[in-house]
């Protein structure tokens, strides 16, 4: 493990807690001490908010690391890692803070151990800002399998704002050989378009159907030849706290890309609005050539910077989030990036990532 501590601006562009889990993770899988300083700069309130804590403190654990700052509303924080172990971990952000936000701290973390990880997490499952539950299952997770990087999400029970307590089920087996490489520049011809629309609590199912019936509204008119199902669903008791709806959409092309779409449901925002929300970000990411949402764009960032090899994906516009997770590892890794313009609006981000190895266990 390396002695020297890099140091990472916190308040860089997007100045979110995407630079914190980015860190946390390049830390642990390559053994690197990294101290981030102006943590959440760029936000309301400054500093390390719960869920960010419970990130921390998770991957602190499964990375037997230490932990300077780890305390709620610190600017700063330094991680020293061990070795890897996975095993069985709860993280409770104890809020309705986002579930989804803990799994991208630590997921990568776990592919690098060397046993198998149980993870119980426990927060808010469908909030603003952050990827809902079913948009990290059905889209992202088969992104990042497609680097090799497989792991398991299974729900437990949906959470709400303010009060969270939700529950999903982590798992992930460590990788046996190096991230391969991805190339995705051709979004082809959308085959299918599937999603569920969900009401829990006290909200009535024809809210849940009104979301479907507005997105695959929209979604015929430029995909008419595609499959359509997207269902509507409303959660028992035991499978939500609390009254909240919402909806993911995710598209399939003939080429293998998903592009997802997704909106949370609000008290001043009606279904017809949640569904056409989700429909929208689907067509403009497909007219601009896309082949990642922009959920999805700045994500992949950090697998393309493991993977061996050069991966490129044909994006629309470049977000703040994806800048930022390039400068993140760039910083932390000898990977290279590269964005180039193309046609429609469209980039294509390219990257010769390191080939980090498995076997090269930090520790």
């Amino acid at each position: 493990m390396s002695r020297e501590i890099i140091e990472i601006d916190g308040s860089y562009l997007e100045g979110g807690g995407q630079i914190l889990r980015m860190s946390l993770a390049l830390s642990a899988i390559q053994g690197k001490s990294v101290k981030v300083i102006n943590i959440r700069a760029g936000r309301p309130k400054p500093g390390l908010m719960p869920q960010h804590l419970s990130g921390l403190l998770l991957g602190r654990d499964i990375c037997n690391g230490k932990l300077d700052g780890g305390v709620q509303g610190s600017t700063e924080m330094t991680l020293i890692p061990g070795k890897i172990t996975g095993g069985e971990h709860l993280a409770d952000t104890k809020t309705a803070g986002s579930v989804m936000l803990l799994v991208q701290a630590v997921y990568l973390c776990t592919l690098y151990g060397n046993e198998s990880s149980h993870v119980v997490m426990r927060g808010g499952t469908d909030a603003d800002f952050a990827p809902p539950v079913d948009y990290t299952i059905e889209i992202f997770r088969k992104i990042s399998s497609k680097f090799g990087a497989n792991f398991d999400i299974l729900l437990n029970r949906r959470g709400f704002y303010p009060r969270g307590s939700g529950e999903v089920i982590f798992k992930a087996s460590p990788v046996k050989s190096k991230l391969n490489a991805v190339e995705m520049v051709d979004v082809g011809k959308v085959k299918a378009i599937r999603g569920r629309a969900y009401v829990a609590g006290k909200l009535p199912i024809h809210v849940a159907q009104k979301m479907v019936d507005e997105a695959k509204r929209i979604l015929m008119e430029c995909f008419g030849d595609a499959q359509f199902d997207i269902k509507s669903i409303k959660e028992d008791q035991q499978k939500a706290f609390g009254n909240g709806s919402g909806i993911v959409l995710w598209a399939e092309t003939s080429t293998g890309c998903i592009l997802g779409g997704s909106s949370v449901g609000k008290p001043n925002k009606d279904a017809y609005t949640n569904g056409r929300d989700a429909a929208e970000i689907i067509i403009k990411a497909f007219n601009a050539g896309a082949c990642l949402d922009h959920y999805a764009q700045d994500q992949v960032v950090i697998l393309m910077a493991l993977a061996e090899g050069k991966s490129r994906f044909r994006v629309g516009e470049i977000t703040n989030h994806t800048k930022t997770a390039i400068f993140v590892a760039e910083k932390l890794t000898k990977a290279k990036f590269c964005i180039n313009d193309h046609e429609k609006g469209s980039s294509i981000i390219e990257c010769d990532g390191v080939g980090w190895d498995p076997l090269n266990r930090s520790g």
